[in-house]
């Protein structure tokens, strides 16, 4: 199937591992140009000039700026009453504001030239809240809000905004060393196996999604087959959160 993504200038955030990474190898295996951003590429998004300066740099490097992929993000478990204001401000910079404003960067240059596509990848911790990280649970649930606002703001002018909401995936976040699991083990004083068994069961599916899994949705939103898609937030979690929203 062609995607019609061939020649498109693609911006994805959260570049460098996992869901950004499996995301910027299949939009390349479509033929789209990918500006990688990441803080080992020299970008920080939470910096309140990121979003021009991205879309700059994709715009010169390419001529033209056709997608955007607002990935970036990350959690931790921390008990509700263990989250300092700077552990909700940092969540906050990450989840809302740099991707907010890597949208209003991009969504004028996009309806300029036409139209483009936009996906924001939130959680399903945005849909159904989770205790181990409550900042990140709330400031995912703004990002979707915020999706929709900017769908509903831009789409008469061919700019589709729409999210993704991954639950466990098989990342680095949940299965590096001092991950998640780990995370979860250390304070509930059990084994990491233990950890991800029960998260497991929580997923109808009976097992972590893959990155490619996520990103292949992902994709998809960016391409011409998503033309009559945006506002929309797709669940990708195995059947982990019981509601169609």
């Amino acid at each position: 199937m062609d995607l019609g993504l061939t020649g498109k200038a693609c911006i994805v955030t959260g570049a460098s591992r996992g869901i950004g990474r499996a995301t910027c190898e299949q939009l390349r295996a479509e033929g789209a140009e990918v500006l990688e951003v990441s803080r080992t590429t020299g970008h920080d998004v939470t910096d309140p000039r990121a979003g021009e300066r991205i879309v700059a740099e994709c715009r010169e490097r390419h001529g033209r700026l056709d997608v955007l992929v607002n990935n970036a993000g990350t959690s931790g478990s921390t008990a509700l009453d263990a989250l300092s204001d700077e552990d909700w401000q940092a969540q906050w910079d990450l989840h809302v504001m740099g991707p907010m404003r890597l949208m209003r960067a991009a969504a004028p240059r996009m309806a300029e030239a036409g139209g483009g596509r936009i996906v924001n990848v939130c959680s399903s911790a945005g849909k159904r809240p989770s205790l181990t990280n409550a900042a990140y649970s709330v400031t995912k649930a703004a990002q979707l809000s915020l999706s929709r606002v900017f769908a509903d703001a831009w789409a008469s002018k061919g700019v589709l905004v729409n999210a993704v909401t991954p639950g466990a995936v098989a990342t680095p976040l949940w299965m590096d060393e001092g991950g998640l699991a780990d995370q979860v083990a250390a304070e509930k004083g059990i084994d990491r196996e233990e950890v991800l068994a029960a998260q497991r069961d929580k997923i109808p599916l009976g097992r972590f999604g893959t990155e490619d899994e996520i990103a292949s949705v992902i994709v998809f939103l960016c391409s011409e087959r998503a033309a009559n898609v945006t506002g929309a937030a797709w669940s990708a979690d195995g059947g982990a959160v019981p509601v169609i929203i």
